[in-house]
């Protein structure tokens, strides 16, 4: 039978006060999972206005305390873990024994570093032309965030929001992906156990285009916390006016495998990145250049990673992937991989839905040759376990096909030569180039975020940077002489 969940408003669970739901399935089965309340306008007002009673007395909270909170939170979650990893991939797709259950590690982990980092969030003491008068720095929060999180990692995503956010002593209203909203419950859950005072956090389950939008532009709220599609994105940014917002929006990043690298190592790191959450991923491998003289070698390599993914129920231990999430994505994956064949693209293996599933939403690992510019397949975020092929000959045309696109998030460079890896980073219009790494790495307390100029957003998430962004600067001057 489905199980009903709640909203966390002000302390306090409750349903929707229009009564209407919204309905949870499994990507895998299509089975129903569960129901979320339908948050109204009147819902969110309660949640927003509960943040925004609390946030003086958080802010005074010791940094001390708030990163005690984070880490029984962390203790909260990982009690859970079984349970909060099975919920995920029935509702995500994602394999429990590969990815959910790693998840769940990571927003632990998350939690436990935001307590470090806010020890470490120092304030300076500038020089003045007078000597009786000091000038200080110091960082307070930013007041009342809405943060919206994505369908593709229910749970590490949140927790890239809440922990930064909360530590640094903002209160907030969190809405997570209608697609994905079981795996937030149970975070709220764990932050009611944990001892966080009623109001700080709260959880409203929505559509975007009603609950999202008025998360945004409300009056009340001060800042906001976005990660998702670039299409939402640069709405909020729309509406938002002049509030404080970090975006974390799509990618279209190549990894580049230069005629003198690792070509094994090259081809493992482009399937991590191409295969992990069935390609979901803002940072996943998206195209491949591969330099002509190892295109050969390279995808002799690449065929090989394909014959150890086990498709699959994502309860099951044995699978490594499993459905994509949603009919749109997979529809757009298919759609992108078709227009590609049709301008020519060569399909090497895989190249559509997978037979035999209780859903359609099941996609083969797809590699796709001759791949070139003007193709979806290079041009867009296609988010799916497809990876093109693109076949360069020097390092400029190489760099110009990478940054011939909107994005510029994560970008991955394969090469022996020190100088050619500094030649690459130093040109690559992105705000994170891993060397010798897949496109799809990245750590929790590292800053990941786009590059100027580029429809990836702005800000940074990650560690003590996410932090820096949920506050701001204040400079206070004491005139000493006029003191006692």
């Amino acid at each position: 039978m489905a199980e009903k969940f709640q909203m966390y408003i002000d302390g306090e669970w409750c349903d929707s006060s229009s009564g209407e739901v919204i309905e949870v399935t499994n990507p895998a089965t299509g089975e129903l999972i569960g129901t979320v309340p339908k948050a109204a306008p009147e819902d969110l007002e309660r949640a927003i206005k509960a943040a925004d009673r609390e946030k003086e007395a958080f802010k005074h909270w010791g940094i001390v305390e708030r990163g005690e909170l984070m880490c029984r939170i962390a203790d909260e979650l990982e009690k859970e873990t079984e349970k909060i990893a099975k919920y995920m991939s029935m509702e995500q797709g994602k394999p429990i024994a590969t990815e959910s259950r790693g998840e769940v590690t990571e927003s632990a982990e998350n939690l436990r570093n935001a307590n470090e980092d806010i020890k470490r969030m120092n304030g300076e003491i500038l020089y003045s032309k007078d000597p009786n008068r000091k000038i200080m720095t110091i960082r307070e929060p930013n007041g009342v965030y809405s943060a919206i999180s994505p369908w593709n990692f229910p749970m590490v995503m949140p927790a890239e929001h809440i922990a930064p956010i909360l530590v640094a002593g903002n209160t907030m209203i969190m809405k997570p992906a209608s697609y994905t909203p079981i795996s937030a419950v149970f975070f709220a859950e764990a932050i009611e156990r944990a001892g966080c005072p009623k109001g700080v956090f709260n959880l409203v389950t929505g559509p975007g285009p009603t609950i999202g939008e008025m998360m945004c532009s409300h009056p009340l709220v001060n800042a906001i916390a976005f990660t998702g599609e670039n299409v939402t994105g640069k709405r909020i940014a729309q509406i938002a006016g002049l509030k404080r917002m970090l975006l974390e929006m799509g990618g279209s990043g190549p990894e580049i495998v230069c005629a003198d690298a690792d070509i094994k190592a090259a081809a493992e790191g482009a399937a991590y990145g191409a295969w992990m959450n069935a390609g979901q991923v803002c940072c996943s491998t998206q195209r491949v250049l591969v330099h002509k003289s190892v295109k050969k070698e390279f995808l002799e390599h690449l065929m090989k990673t394909v014959d150890d993914i086990v498709l699959g129920d994502p309860l099951d231990d044995k699978t490594t992937m499993g459905p994509l999430n949603n009919a749109p994505v997979a529809d757009k994956v298919e759609f992108h991989v078709n227009e590609g064949i049709a301008k020519g693209a060569k399909i090497l293996c895989g190249g559509g839905r997978a037979k035999g599933f209780d859903t359609n939403l099941f996609f083969e690992p797809t590699i796709v040759d001759n791949v070139t510019p003007g193709m979806l397949l290079h041009d867009e975020e296609t988010f799916g376990p497809v990876i093109p092929i693109i076949e360069f000959e020097t390092d400029e045309e190489a760099i110009k096909m990478a940054n011939s696109t909107p994005y510029g998030l994560q970008m991955s460079v394969y090469t022996s030569s020190m100088k050619k890896a500094f030649y690459y980073h130093s040109r690559l219009n992105a705000g994170n180039v891993c060397i010798n790494e897949s496109a799809g790495f990245w750590e929790p307390h590292q800053p990941f975020g786009g590059a100027p100029g580029t429809e990836t957003g702005y800000g940074r998430i990650g560690g003590k940077y996410t932090i820096e962004e949920t506050t701001f600067l204040k400079t206070i001057t004491v005139n000493f002489d006029k003191c006692y």
